[in-house]
């Protein structure tokens, strides 16, 4: 994942919210994504752990799956992160018939005034900051493949030339676990390209009657922006920063090692349902998220808690299950929550 780069100096933000607090140190941090957290939760009723991990993908240069059923509220997450941030939001409605132009743009022909005929490079949504690709798997793997090389590269190629994504740059995809019918899978390959796949799960009792207060009266709440651009670079540099001693690089090694059935640390269960185990860059997430995690807590330094902590999220989609797992009805969640207890620290 490339290093984002600052255009500015950005230790202080820069937006109409008047902090003045250095955010590009470790002793900020917490503070200001604590801030982040609780504007979004003005509009976002609970999904404390799902904001946390979109916060914590951001953060690490990285792209999340969303999966939850419809009405869960993972769009307005998505444009009211960008809202309390001032970031850029897309958002793309993946159907079938939707090409791969539509996303990332195309040229397109136009005449000068004195007469003559060139092409113009016309950017598609997929020129943003944050882009919601909403129900990614409705669209045809042509399609979903046109996403591959802005999310890994952060640049678009159309027609041999090469255009940058302005970073930050992350892709928030979305899929619905309950219809099937008519949709097209997102190949193992793709899915590993996401730092970590959150579960967006149906809200409590009281979280519901919550949601109804905030959405059914007259007035809808108010989000206020709390950092910009500039300040969000520096957040994603310093988490690059945060050291990571030997032994807990070790074990998130030995974590992803551990989801290989042919492996001698895996577990019982790895070995009698899993087909093929977590890629290099589980553990690439796995370190990663866990630096921000530490960040968020207050540390400059990563501990094993932090590697536990995002385990699910950076593993859970990059386990295939064989189909004796899918008879049985075992999740990917039940396999990564006995690697993590059957690996020793």
């Amino acid at each position: 994942m490339p290093k984002p780069n600052r255009s500015s100096d950005a230790s202080q933000p820069q937006g109409e919210s008047g902090d003045d607090q250095q955010v590009a140190t470790p002793s900020s941090f917490r503070p200001l994504a604590l801030r982040i957290e609780a504007e979004v939760g003005k509009y976002i009723v609970g999904q404390q752990e799902v904001v946390r991990h979109v916060l914590i993908a951001l953060f690490a240069g990285g792209h999340v799956l969303l999966e939850g059923v419809p009405g869960l509220g993972k769009t307005m997450l998505v444009r009211t992160l960008a809202q309390v941030l001032d970031l850029k939001f897309a958002r793309i409605q993946f159907t079938p018939d939707l090409m791969p132009a539509d996303i990332v743009g195309t040229d397109i022909l136009e005449e000068t005034e004195d007469g003559r005929r060139t092409f113009r490079f016309q950017p598609g949504p997929v020129f943003t900051h944050l882009l919601l690709a909403d129900e990614i798997n409705r669209a045809t793997p042509k399609t979903q493949s046109a996403l591959l090389e802005a999310m890994q590269e952060r640049t678009v190629t159309v027609a041999n030339r090469s255009y940058p994504l302005e970073p930050p740059f992350m892709v928030l995809a979305t899929q619905n676990p309950i219809e099937m019918e008519g949709t097209y899978p997102l190949p193992e390959a793709q899915l590993d390209r996401f730092l970590f796949k959150v579960n967006v799960t149906y809200p409590s009792a009281e979280e519901l009657v919550e949601i109804l207060d905030r959405t059914t009266g007259a007035e809808e709440p108010q989000v206020e922006k709390v950092a910009d651009r500039e300040t969000v670079l520096a957040m994603m540099e310093l988490a690059r920063q945060v050291p990571a001693p030997s032994p807990v690089a070790e074990y998130a090694a030995r974590l992803v090692l551990a989801t290989h059935p042919d492996h001698e640390s895996a577990p019982e269960i790895v070995r009698r349902y899993v087909r093929y185990g977590a890629s290099p860059r589980g553990a690439q997430a796995l370190l990663l998220g866990a630096k921000v995690a530490a960040l968020m807590a207050g540390r400059f330094n990563v501990a094993l808690e932090d590697v536990r902590a995002v385990a699910p999220a950076a593993l859970r989609h990059r386990i295939l299950l064989n189909f004796e797992a899918q008879a049985e009805g075992v999740s990917e969640d039940e396999v990564v929550g006995e690697v993590i207890r059957g690996v020793e620290v």
